[in-house]
């Protein structure tokens, strides 16, 4: 179970946890995962979220194909000649890399994916369609956290969407925003590592520093 009901340090330590143990995970934790998800903000309120629960062995496999396919072409060689992102140390970058890599070829065996969905009839995607998903995305995680399990928020798959939605068996006007691998963490919970407040956070004005950080 988690180590801390405090939410300021579920937030600070809801770190991607790629490496997940195959032990199953009870549906009651599992539910209340997705009660966190559904209580998320969403635009109008309309609550157009669906969210997928897989088990099943032969769906994930089929998805992680092209998951694979994906780090293989695309995420793999960006790794590779990446500098380490703000925040984060060259060792640590590279316990980064090895943990995607482990994720890639592990996919499927984490015991229970959500994925995220937006049910959007005959409407195109927007850029403000995420708005109605990915809070829902966040609160799942940190809930996750809080019940000493992980995940991650992983798009991966959308780099094969047609395919992957497929296999995934979403109907027309559905898609697919993020999946979450959700398990029995093999590692510890820890801070995550961020950049200053002061690189990113301006006040009133574009580049202007905002003195609260």
């Amino acid at each position: 179970m988690a180590d801390s009901t405090d939410v300021f340090d579920i937030i600070h330590t809801t770190r991607a946890m790629r490496r997940l143990r195959p032990d199953p995970v009870p549906d009651a934790l599992i539910r209340k995962i997705l009660e966190a998800g559904v209580s998320a903000a969403n635009g109008g309120n309309t609550q157009r979220w669906r969210f997928l629960v897989i088990k099943d062995p032969a769906i994930k496999r089929a998805v992680q194909a092209y998951y694979k396919r994906a780090f293989d072409d695309v995420v793999g060689p960006r790794y590779r000649s990446s500098a380490p992102p703000p925040g984060m140390t060259q060792e640590r970058f590279q316990r980064q890399h090895a943990a995607v890599e482990y994720l890639t070829e592990h996919f499927h065996e984490a015991p229970v994916w959500i994925v995220a969905c937006l049910d959007e009839g005959s409407a195109a995607p927007t850029r403000w369609s995420g708005a109605s998903i990915y809070p829902a995305v966040q609160n799942m995680l940190l809930a996750a956290r809080a019940l000493g399990l992980g995940s991650t928020l992983t798009t991966r798959h959308l780099l094969h969407e047609k395919a992957a939605e497929e296999a995934l068996g979403l109907p027309p006007g559905v898609h697919s925003y993020a999946i979450l691998p959700i398990g029995y963490p093999m590692g510890r919970f820890g801070p995550v590592a961020r950049t200053a407040l002061s690189d990113v956070v301006f006040a009133d004005k574009w580049g202007q520093p905002y003195k609260g950080s």
